[in-house]
């Protein structure tokens, strides 16, 4: 071993592992339970219909002025 190398330890510990994992999950829980704006999937699908509403509006107006 030569001293660039980091020094191993010799047991491993599966409580610090262990809580990891469980600390991982736990995020991925809440943001797949809470997601970022706490809204019904039908509330994004009628936010996003009324934003090609009005898109296709503003285009439509665009060409005709």
């Amino acid at each position: 071993m030569t001293t660039s190398e980091p020094v191993r330890p010799a047991v491993p510990r599966p409580r610090e592992v262990q809580a990891s994992v469980l600390a991982a999950f736990q995020l991925v829980e809440d943001a797949h339970y809470l997601g970022s704006d706490r809204r019904p999937r039908r509330h994004r699908s009628r936010v996003l219909a009324e934003r090609v509403v009005a898109d296709r509006k503003l285009l439509r107006d665009l060409r005709a002025g």
